[in-house]
């Protein structure tokens, strides 16, 4: 886990959204893939303060995606931006009541510019 100089854990507040990331910083590449993505970027978008997650679940055999929902939904996140998600890592957002909003690409950076102006849906 890797996290920016000036954040911890418990300086993120609770507006905070989940973008996957093919790196660990806000210049990475959008990971297309929930599930299986490199890196999961933990992030308060009006703070800019980001914590960079190493997704445990890149290998897993099996059910990648529900127990990568289930470590994100673990963050306390609102929202999460990713290219594409399985029906049941969607399942575990949704009774978390988390909004899954899928069909981002780009850099991090972009991504989160473009949910903050509301051009995501």
């Amino acid at each position: 886990m890797k996290k920016n100089s000036m954040s911890n854990t418990q300086t993120i507040s609770s507006k905070k959204i989940c973008i996957t990331s093919q790196g660990d910083n806000l210049d990475s590449e959008a990971d297309p893939r929930f599930g299986r993505c490199q890196y999961f970027i933990i992030l308060d978008p009006e703070t800019m303060e980001f914590e960079a997650v190493k997704n445990p679940n890149l290998n897993a055999t099996g059910g990648a995606g529900i127990q990568s929902a289930q470590l994100i939904a673990s963050k306390g996140v609102k929202a999460v931006l990713t290219g594409d998600i399985g029906p049941n890592a969607s399942r575990v957002f949704e009774a978390g009541g988390i909004r899954v909003i899928s069909g981002s690409s780009g850099l991090v950076r972009e991504v989160i510019e473009k949910y903050k102006k509301g051009l995501l849906k």
